[in-house]
């Protein structure tokens, strides 16, 4: 296969309440972790929630990757993108190769689980931005970790030295 069409492709999970300084030591880890690849060799998948998702998919577009979004549910933007969160989450879908949004007419924990598992299943590798703190549910960050690991999907835990949650 030519080396152009072969493509790694990277999904991420994360938390979603990082502190400012956490989110920028996080985003230049992934950045650095990025770099790695060729651009037209990475795609980075996402499902564009804030925190960690949505640095991870700044760091894709910055390096001039394609980015692929998986939305859980119809009406994911309405009910859950924070008006703060609003303006970088819209850029991002519209920079965005393709988002697929699941059928599912309400976000909500079966939604997220099947958007987590969605990403994991078209992804060669996971990126964690985790503390390594137990899961609190079934669709948090350590729960996705847990079910890649189950499918030995390798995984890179990304948590700088001094990184802290909100």
């Amino acid at each position: 296969m030519d080396a152009a069409r072969r493509r790694t492709r990277i999904g991420v999970t994360g938390h979603l309440n990082l502190t400012e300084d956490t989110a920028a030591l996080v985003g230049a880890e992934l950045r650095a972790l990025l770099a790695a690849y060729r651009p037209a060799e990475l795609v980075g998948v996402t499902c564009l929630a804030a925190g960690a998702d949505t640095i991870f998919a700044e760091a894709v577009v910055a390096r001039g990757a394609r980015l692929e979004v998986v939305l859980p549910a119809a009406d994911y933007r309405e009910r859950q993108v924070s008006p703060e969160h609003a303006a970088d989450f819209d850029r991002l879908v519209a920079c965005a190769a393709s988002v697929r949004v699941l059928p599912h007419e309400h976000a909500g924990r079966a939604a997220y689980e099947d958007a987590n598992a969605t990403m994991l299943a078209g992804c060669d590798l996971l990126v964690a931005v985790w503390d390594g703190q137990p899961p609190a549910d079934r669709g948090g960050t350590a729960a996705v970790v847990a079910r890649a690991h189950a499918l030995n999907l390798p995984v890179v835990v990304v948590w700088p030295e001094g990184a802290r949650r909100a």
